[in-house]
């Protein structure tokens, strides 16, 4: 089919290609292939960058200076420096290429602690207002510019088709016409104008229009897997945000790791080369994502000539031994896999990028105008474009009896796990990859929505009680509930139906409870994608749906509030731009669908005033069939909701993993990648006591009919070194009621293998079919497991885990040990 051949704003300048030939000429092919390889800012030194060529580097979610969260802009600008000097160190005769520095600043500048943090795409779709996509790009850039750094991994262009794709959050829209929309202008925002003096100025910085393509299409919106619409719906739906980013000037897309049709689109000459760069007419960069290119079959992360002959211009390789890589893309250079043509268009397009954006003529990050200014990161203008952001974009989905807006002179009760949490309230890519981990002191100078409440009641004359659990000294005048989902980003985020159910059912349980007292009660409904909540509605006044709003959480208190004369300063003004699902098994759900039964429907959105027809009688119950699975997932990639990675060391200090790290007296579990990023957790044990890593959840499952129906517990595990002790695989209902199962054999005879899969019998386990100590009768046992898989060992220990399922008809009459 024929794409459009898009019209960049940003003109072919015949002065930079006449020096872009004469840089090509003094290049040996080691200095090419330099500026082919982008590695992680842990991974690569300064003597790495001058020996290997280095044209760019990265750093991941959560990677900082000298691995200090708090680094302030003047360490990022130094080590940004430091890069600067070894690209421009050409004692050895190379020809000066300057470096560049890549960050996935999504929505914000996530990995500077004080940064401002904006409400994430989804809800800023719903604000309908293109103008402020473009201001948050200029206010993005400008802290950006702060911390020495020269291009942002954004914006994410994806139209989200499908709501259990764990980024939907980073979509505008499951329409292309809102992403097309809003595309340009963040690319405008962070780029400025092109064609202008503003473009790539010092205030600006380069954009990447990702990922390219249809990751927002996949079957069961599986982060990472096939895309199989067809080439004209791939066009004109997961096309459209590269149409306006390109007209706009965009100088940088970054491949996708989903497939299209069973083809790895890092590998996929057809969509990067054939339409991307030639029909539509693309001439900036292809940078890779993060080891992406070690997917394409026949391929591995460190030999992939397929990648650059597809059309990919820049590896992205993490990989501590990315030099590997480079070697090897040499010697294929001058053998010929990969033809010296394309290679040079390949670097061609790296110092097109690098030329329109001044980085030859410009001074070090350290002598640039902005960097190392402390102030502009959360500057009090940037925090209130992010605040009218989040004014903007709260959507209100019901207001029986015009209950909202409240005047602020009332008794006010706070409650909910989200009121006063501001890593809830920021979502996935803050401070952390995942947007876990974080405390209080991670977002100085932020304000969470309780705080927001608390400034508007106390201006207005009435009184704030805040109590999580909702428990009160004197009955409010009305209840605002704050809940919803903890953050997740990416693949982590997958799930397998729309149904609310963090935190099991307590969330429904508190606001049924503060209903029941007489008390008027608001929803505000933290969410990355639209979800089934029926009940939650059902037992709430008025629910608005308030996203992820980033740091400036007083946003939301101006809009739910009158002035204190009553007057509405801030209306109600967000729109759905995904549609509301009518039940949780409801597949793909998008405007213009032949079969269109959401509960909501696209565009969506009551303002104040406005007649509201939605009773308390919507459906509850629903079937639950869909979840009724042979298999019960408790970790792949992440824990499974509802459990959670719990340690104890040898002097019973107990702590829940939340970050990436966690530590006790006896045991570290940290997060490290197996096949795609931080999706195992490796367990080390010191020896110096009894110690164990559990997963857990405070409500216990059912897990009587696994037992009936030969279940078994499988997980996978890479073991590093052996045991010193005995190695005890436990099942826990509860303190002091364990059955644990001798493993050490198991576990020595894993030694120095790669990933293999145990599995072992439910039946194996000693007592099985008695309470193991609780007061229950036999039949209830397996009802009440709270730890499916815990490892427990007093000796030292070093070993890997992911994927733990437990699951029907496996058991055999032992453990088997099986090639993962």
């Amino acid at each position: 089919m024929a794409w459009p051949k898009v019209t960049s704003v940003v003109s072919t300048d015949a002065e930079i290609e006449t020096r872009i030939d004469e840089i090509l000429a003094q290049m040996s092919v080691e200095e090419k292939v330099g500026q082919m390889i982008q590695p992680e800012i842990k991974q690569v030194t300064a003597q790495d960058i001058k020996q290997y060529h280095i044209g760019s580097v990265l750093n991941g979610g959560g990677s900082v200076p000298n691995n200090d969260r708090y680094a302030k802009a003047a360490e990022w600008v130094a080590l940004a420096d430091t890069f600067f000097e070894a690209a421009a160190d050409c004692s050895d005769g190379k020809v000066y290429v300057p470096m560049m520095w890549g960050t996935d600043a999504v929505h914000g500048v996530g990995n500077v602690v004080g940064a401002t943090l904006f409400p994430h795409n989804i809800a800023l779709g719903a604000t309908g207002n293109p103008d402020l996509i473009r201001q948050i790009g200029e206010v993005t850039a400008r802290e950006i510019a702060a911390i020495g750094i020269d291009w942002d991994f954004s914006p994410t262009v994806a139209v989200a088709r499908d709501d259990r794709w764990g980024r939907t959050y980073e979509s505008y829209s499951e329409d292309p016409e809102i992403v097309r929309a809003y595309a340009g202008k963040m690319v405008e925002g962070l780029q400025g104008a092109g064609n202008t003096d503003e473009f790539l100025n010092e205030q600006h910085v380069i954009a990447t229009a990702k990922h390219f393509i249809g990751d927002g299409g996949t079957i069961n919106g599986i982060d990472r897997g096939d895309c199989m619409d067809n080439e004209e719906d791939l066009c004109r739906i997961h096309g459209a945000g590269y149409i306006s980013a390109i007209e706009a000037g965009v100088q940088s897309v970054m491949a996708s790791f989903n497939s299209w049709h069973g083809e790895k689109l890092h590998g996929h000459k057809h969509l990067l080369t054939t339409v991307l760069k030639e029909s539509m007419g693309f001439d900036g960069l292809v940078v890779g994502d993060w080891n992406g290119h070690g997917f394409i079959e026949g391929a591995s992360v460190l030999d992939c000539p397929q990648a650059i002959n597809a059309g990919l211009d820049i590896f992205m390789v993490p990989d501590p031994d990315w030099k590997v890589l480079f070697d090897n893309t040499v010697a294929q250079i001058n053998s010929g896999v990969i033809p010296l043509q394309r290679a040079n268009d390949a670097v061609r397009r790296i110092l097109r990028v690098k030329l329109r954006a001044g980085l030859f003529e410009r001074e070090k990050p350290s002598q640039r105008p902005l960097a190392g200014r402390d102030e502009l990161i959360g500057a009090p203008e940037h925090r209130a474009v992010a605040r009218q952001a989040v004014r903007e974009s709260l959507v209100m989905l019901k207001n029986k009896n015009n209950l909202l807006p409240l005047k602020p002179n009332q008794r006010v009760l706070v409650a909910g796990e989200g009121a006063d949490n501001l890593s809830k309230q920021a979502g996935g890519w803050s401070v952390t990859w995942q947007g876990t981990g974080t405390t209080r002191k991670d977002f100085p100078g932020s304000t969470s929505i309780l705080e927001g409440i608390q400034n508007v009641v106390g201006s207005g004359g009435g009184q704030v009680e805040y109590s999580a659990d909702g428990e009160y000294t004197e009955k409010p005048d009305v209840a605002i509930v704050v809940w919803g989902e903890a953050p997740y980003a990416e693949m982590q985020g997958d799930v397998q139906n729309l149904l609310y159910k963090e935190s099991a059912g307590r969330d429904w349980e508190l606001l049924k409870k503060l209903k029941a007292q007489g008390i008027p009660v608001v929803s505000l409904f933290l969410t990355g994608r639209p979800l089934w909540v029926n009940r939650e509605l059902n037992a709430s006044d008025a629910f608005v749906v308030i996203w992820t709003p980033g740091t400036e959480g007083a946003g939301v208190g101006d809009v739910i509030f009158t002035s204190a004369s009553g007057e509405v300063a801030h209306p109600m003004k967000g729109k759905l731009t995904f549609s509301w699902p009518g039940s949780p098994d409801q597949g793909p759900l998008n405007r213009g669908d032949a079969e269109y039964a959401p509960l909501f429907a696209y565009g969506f959105g009551l303002s104040y005033g406005e007649p509201d027809t939605l009773d308390d009688n919507l459906p509850e119950e629903f079937d639950a069939s869909f979840e009724a699975m042979d298999e019960m997932p408790v970790f792949n990639r992440r824990p499974i909701d509802p459990f959670e990675i719990i340690v104890e060391g040898c002097k019973n200090d107990r702590a829940t993993m939340v970050g990436n790290v966690v530590e006790t007296t006896s045991i570290t579990v940290s997060a490290v990648d197996r096949e795609v990023q931080e999706d195992a957790r490796r367990a080390v044990w010191n020896g110096l006591g009894e110690g164990f890593v559990a997963l857990s959840t405070r409500d216990r499952q059912v897990m009587l009919d696994y037992l009936e129906n030969d279940g078994a517990l499988i997980f996978d595990l890479k073991v590093d070194s052996a045991p010193s002790a005995e190695v005890v695989l436990r099942l826990g209902c509860g303190p002091n009621s364990n059955s644990d199962l001798n493993i050490t054999d198991t576990i020595k005879d894993l030694v120095g293998k790669d990933w293999m899969r145990v599995t072992v019998p439910l039946n194996l386990f000693p007592d099985v079919g008695s309470d193991f100590g609780l007061v229950l009768p036999p039949e209830e046992f397996f009802y009440r497991i709270l730890e499916p898989f815990t490892l427990v060992t007093e000796g030292t220990l070093d070993l890997r885990f992911s994927f733990v399922q437990v699951q029907k008809y496996l058991a055999g009459k032992g453990i088997e040990v099986s090639k993962s």
